[in-house]
């Protein structure tokens, strides 16, 4: 990565007069706004179908795309839609807010009628994508057609038969829901026919895509129903452990994930296939991979399953180097970021730097005391170049929202530490942007919510919550000219300016 500078805004969180954000217009104009303000990377969140919490790391699959982010004016554009009959839909009525249910309930049947028109079975890219794509997207579709059959439940409430896997009971719901089954491999291949040409035109303009892989998949999942012998589980499908994080500053009973957790002795017995597959398909997707809970490859939290918190688990050993000399091996080179948040051990740290993988630096961990890391690593003069420095997450506070939050003397700190005592609360994202675009780090990301200086009710999310996460969207007339060539002004001053862009436009 050589020095530049990105904005994190997932798709979900772009302007759509459908109810969240898509890959149509306003994701094309987008683009043209960060090639205009000088930025190199789009950094989005994981583009997987979302479950019952409406969270991107908690999906059904760890391959499938999100149907929501389909573009449905480019469906009636191909003549399966109407326009009357889009705009006939409630999607809700918030420009900055997605309303899940309204948005479920409105925009499937549309996706129905769109396949049932489709013809697709005759459609010759449909089929070479599935000759491509066949050995997840049939268990997936699969997976997703008997759990429609069964009420939406869990897989492992399903009836034994399928729930094992049978092949009487495979051969016997792949012919009863047949036209349930095609409906999501066309809602796939639809997707990626629309994500795809959106990536070729980021990039044809200089715009990078950083994608996310989350480090885990979620228990009712496509995945964990078959490969069960990938997880710990035991004979009857039941988890011996769960995935989550220890208690902390900010938690006093941890984090309680409940992810299945990987039997790393069998990825290794297997060459981690799995790994490579998921890894590969990761990076024909985007441009760059940030892998979440990296520290999970060196340690991984263990929680007895049952546990109602994360106060009872432990500690265990990962897979290490061995993954990513495999993945190299495999793969040859690849970008990767390293999400190595959280409690750091110096056995992380030496997998970090062994991996060559740029790491996070997170500015509001430099002052906060909940964080249990050495915020000593979070102050921008001691950031190294081979690191993507950040002023927050989607998991975090936005930048105003957190100075609301943290005690006066932490707050004395972050202006010291800035030589600031004049600028107003409310404006001093500013400063705190400026400090991660001029350290030495090559890489720079910032929330889009802290460049419109937004404060907690634009937070993306609050980890251990539900409910409340994954709602915040940018309006059209928040992502402004003004802003657009402030945001490149800053870029350009401080050398990540997208040199891709015609220097002519700063005349």
């Amino acid at each position: 990565m050589n020095r530049s500078a990105g904005i994190l805004l997932p798709i979900s969180s772009l302007p759509s007069k459908y109810g969240i954000g898509n890959f149509g217009k306003s994701a094309y104009e987008f683009v043209d706004w960060l090639k205009g303000a000088g930025q190199t990377y789009w950094q989005i969140l994981p583009l997987v179908p979302t479950s019952f919490g409406d969270s991107p790391y908690q999906s059904f699959s760890t391959y499938a795309g999100n149907p929501y982010f389909i573009d449905l004016d480019a469906l009636v554009e191909e003549g399966v839609l109407t326009q009357k009959e889009v705009d006939a839909v409630d999607f809700g009525n918030t420009a900055d807010e997605v309303d899940y249910e309204k948005l479920y309930n409105g925009r499937f049947p549309l996706l129905r009628k769109a396949y049932e028109r489709s013809n697709i079975s005759e459609n010759e890219e449909y089929n070479r994508y599935m000759e491509k794509n066949g050995w997840w997207l049939k268990d997936y579709a699969l997976f997703m057609a008997v759990k429609s059959r069964f009420g939406g439940v869990a897989w492992t409430d399903w009836a034994e038969d399928i729930k094992l896997r049978f092949g009487y009971a495979m051969d016997y719901y792949r012919q009863e829901l047949y036209f349930d089954i095609e409906f999501h491999q066309y809602l796939q291949f639809t997707f990626y026919k629309q994500w795809m040409k959106l990536k070729e035109y980021a990039n044809e303009n200089g715009v990078l895509i950083i994608g996310d892989i989350p480090i885990y998949v979620a228990m009712d999942s496509a995945d964990t129903w078959a490969g069960p012998e990938l997880f710990q589980l035991d004979k009857d499908n039941v988890p011996l452990a769960v995935a989550g994080c220890p208690p902390d500053g900010f938690s006093a009973t941890g984090q309680l994930w409940g992810n299945p957790l990987y039997r790393w002795d069998y990825h290794e017995q297997t060459g981690y296939d799995w790994w490579m597959k998921r890894l590969s398909y990761c990076f024909e997707m985007y441009d760059m991979v940030r892998i979440d809970h990296f520290r999970g490859f060196d340690e991984y939290y263990s929680i007895p399953y049952g546990a109602e918190t994360a106060v009872d688990g432990h500690w265990e050993k990962g897979p290490g180097m061995k993954l990513f000399n495999r993945m190299k091996e495999v793969l040859g080179d690849r970008e990767v970021v390293a999400e190595d948040l959280g409690y750091m051990t110096d056995t992380v740290r030496q997998l970090v730097k062994d991996s060559g993988f740029p790491n996070m630096k997170v500015l509001e961990f430099a002052f906060d005391s909940r964080d249990t890391g050495s915020a000593s690593d979070y102050l921008p003069h001691n950031y190294t170049e081979n690191c993507v420095a950040y002023t927050g997450t989607h998991d975090n506070e936005t930048i105003i929202g957190w100075l609301d939050s943290i005690s006066k003397e932490e707050k004395a700190m972050a202006r010291d530490y800035m030589c600031d005592y004049r600028t107003a609360q409310k404006n001093l994202h500013w400063p705190m942007i400026s400090m991660i675009m001029r350290s030495r780090a090559n890489g720079s990301v910032i929330p889009m919510q802290d460049y419109l200086g937004l404060d907690n009710k634009a937070r993306l999310n609050q980890p251990s919550t539900v409910g409340k996460n994954w709602k915040w969207r940018v309006t059209e007339e928040q992502l402004s000219e003004e802003l657009k060539l402030q945001i490149r002004k800053l870029t350009k001053m401080y050398g990540r300016i997208n040199w891709q862009w015609d220097d002519k436009q700063d005349a």
